[in-house]
């Protein structure tokens, strides 16, 4: 989780009270956050340093990831401040700043959004604060810059309207913050910036595209290349008033959040209180033309009776507006509906996602020392595995205790690992594909084990011989049939790698195994028949139960070292594996020099 420093007495004086340290320890824990240090009685804290709190903040708070928006939290929930009330003011359409989006920008960077603090007075304190803040969600909820970033400017020092497009990066020179007199177009500032240790890690985001995104003003002078640097031009000093803040991003909803985030933190010091100038977006070419911020709250409606219960509780609905309202809501009970609440959760609370959010807050405004305490009896269960996992227990057990090492590979393969180098095709009903897959590695979910426990006998083909290796662990396969158009199938698969084929080694496994499931070998003089490769489940309760094998032509195995495996239970037989001694082909694609046997069996029907 994110921390952050803050001014151990500015804090108090915001408070308007001075706590001691275990004071403040029981304000954090009761308002659901942790003091991680107090760095006064630090002997390394430099003499000129003033003594700060190190607060540990949840990774879904960001409106708390500043002393502004702490300051404000502290006080709404110990009852010194109303909620604040945030505004985007009225302006009208002749003086509203715009910023207009070329569709150029959809090659990097499609989505931007702005608001403007009108009359803030700055400090250094605040100042610093204020580029914090930038740098906390830029870490965190903007992941280095790769999601969104922010660009703050003096608006005294530009002109609007402003554009957001996207232009090769030789075409453009401006100065970068902090080098005044020194112009470079986009390759000579990623040549500048190379060593840099702040800027440089941000460089690769960008470098490789063939266009540049910018901000620019009126008279197309240059205020940011995001996500890199804004222009020494609209550099912001403690003497600014009029801050234009614009953020670009590849994430719409971060967007929003981060835009929202840097507005309602610092609006606390413009001249009006809480009050932002909005700045219309103009994206015509995808229909995406608004104002920003989105600075409203979101209306949800609450069960008094689903509060109560998850809580313990038996409040009134007037009594958990209360509550609400501590923890910066806006609640009052439904007028058509007596077990309701209508809760307006505000814009800073962008973690607030269903009502369990808000039965939480309320334990936390009630106090969870507070609540109260009850025996778990009424509910209270015994713990026991899954059967399928505690039948593949059984079968792992089995294997290491016959010799075998057991592997974990990923759960992810490339497409041809999974099916062309096994010889097989892919129908496009079978593997869970990737909608972007980051590398050629990890494109489908897969559909085998095989591919796994061939990749991990290529890495240690300097392991003395033979390699006796097993997984038992899922596949996935698609599934219209089911909500989630996808099925796990937990599967068992061994291999064998040695200078001989070792099917026999395999196939006595397969026996093992199977016989600690009580399932016997069934041979031919008990009445079995051939079968075809798509056997069929049908019934015969005149046969006994158990499994047998049958050749089988498949092009992953050698002719005629296959056998398909077949189980017969209750009456109904079904195919559920194969065994046998991989093609050359096979082996020349996973680099393979042995030969190597192989299993794989469906454990899901044993149960």
């Amino acid at each position: 989780m994110p921390t952050i420093g803050v001014d151990k007495y500015a804090l108090y004086k915001a408070l308007g009270q001075t706590y001691t340290a275990d004071e403040f320890q029981a304000l954090c824990f009761d308002y659901g956050i942790e003091l991680d240090e107090d760095t006064e009685d630090d002997p390394l804290r430099p003499k000129d340093e003033a003594p700060q709190l190190k607060i540990e903040i949840p990774a879904n708070r960001y409106d708390l990831l500043c002393f502004e928006g702490l300051v404000v939290a502290l006080n709404v929930f110990r009852g010194k401040a109303p909620p604040p009330n945030y505004q985007v003011i009225d302006v009208p359409e002749e003086k509203l700043h715009t910023i207009t989006v070329k569709e150029t920008t959809t090659q990097i960077r499609p989505y931007v959004a702005g608001v403007i603090l009108r009359n803030i007075k700055f400090d250094q304190a605040r100042y610093d604060s204020f580029i914090a803040l930038q740098d906390q969600l830029h870490r965190n909820l903007a992941r280095n810059r790769t999601l969104v970033a922010i660009g703050t400017h003096d608006l005294d020092t530009i002109e609007g309207p402003f554009t957001f497009e996207a232009l090769p990066p030789t075409e453009i020179k401006f100065a970068p913050l902090n080098q005044p007199g020194k112009e470079m177009n986009g390759t000579e500032l990623m040549g500048f910036y190379e060593q840099d240790k702040h800027l440089g890690k941000y460089l690769h985001i960008i470098r490789d595209s063939p266009v540049y995104p910018y901000i620019l003003d009126a008279k197309r002078r240059v205020c940011s290349m995001p996500p890199i640097i804004n222009s020494e031009r609209s550099k912001i000093t403690l003497d600014t008033t009029n801050v234009f803040i614009e953020a670009t991003a590849t994430d719409q909803t971060k967007l929003d959040i981060v835009i929202n985030m840097m507005a309602s933190m610092f609006c606390i010091y413009c001249e009006e209180q809480f009050t932002v100038e909005p700045v219309k977006i103009i994206s015509d070419h995808n229909g995406t033309t608004r104002l920003s911020p989105p600075l409203v709250p979101r209306k949800f409606e609450v069960e008094v009776s689903y509060v109560n219960a998850c809580c313990g509780l038996s409040e009134s609905p007037e009594a958990i507006c209360k509550l609400l309202n501590k923890m910066a809501y806006k609640a009052r009970p439904s007028p058509d509906h007596g077990d309701k609440l209508e809760v307006l959760v505000p814009p800073t609370r962008a973690d607030v996602l269903h009502p369990c959010d808000i039965m939480e807050d309320v334990a936390v405004a009630y106090g969870f020392n507070n609540l109260p305490r009850s025996s778990p009896n009424k509910s209270v269960t015994i713990g026991q595995p899954l059967k399928i996992n505690k039948l593949a227990d059984i079968v792992r057990t089995e294997c290491a205790m016959a010799g075998w090492s057991e592997v974990m590979p990923l759960i992810l393969c490339s497409h041809d690992e999974n099916f062309a180098w096994l010889n097989r095709k892919d129908d496009g009903n079978t593997a869970v594909k990737l909608a972007n897959p980051k590398t050629i590695e990890y494109q489908i979910v897969r559909t085998s084990l095989l591919p796994g426990l061939l990749k991990t006998i290529r890495e240690n083909k300097s392991v003395a011989l033979p390699l006796k290796i097993f997984e038992t662990s899922d596949i996935v396969l698609k599934d219209m049939s089911t909500e989630r158009k996808a099925v796990n199938r937990r599967r068992w698969a061994a291999a064998y790698y040695g200078k001989t084929s070792g099917f026999e080694m395999v196939h006595g496994l397969l026996d093992r195994v199977l016989s600690m499931l009580r399932t016997a070998f069934i041979i031919h003089e008990e009445g079995l028949e051939g079968k075809s490769i798509d056997f069929e489940v049908k019934e015969n309760p005149g046969k006994p139960n158990g499994y047998f094998i049958e050749g089988l032509e498949d092009p992953t195995f050698f002719p005629g070292r296959a056998a398909a495996i077949y189980l017969r239970l209750d009456g109904k037989t079904r195919r559920v594996g194969e065994l046998g001694v991989l093609h050359p082909t096979v082996l020349e694609k996973f680099d393979l020099r042995l030969p190597v046997s192989t299993l794989e069996l469906d454990l899901e029907v044993f149960l």
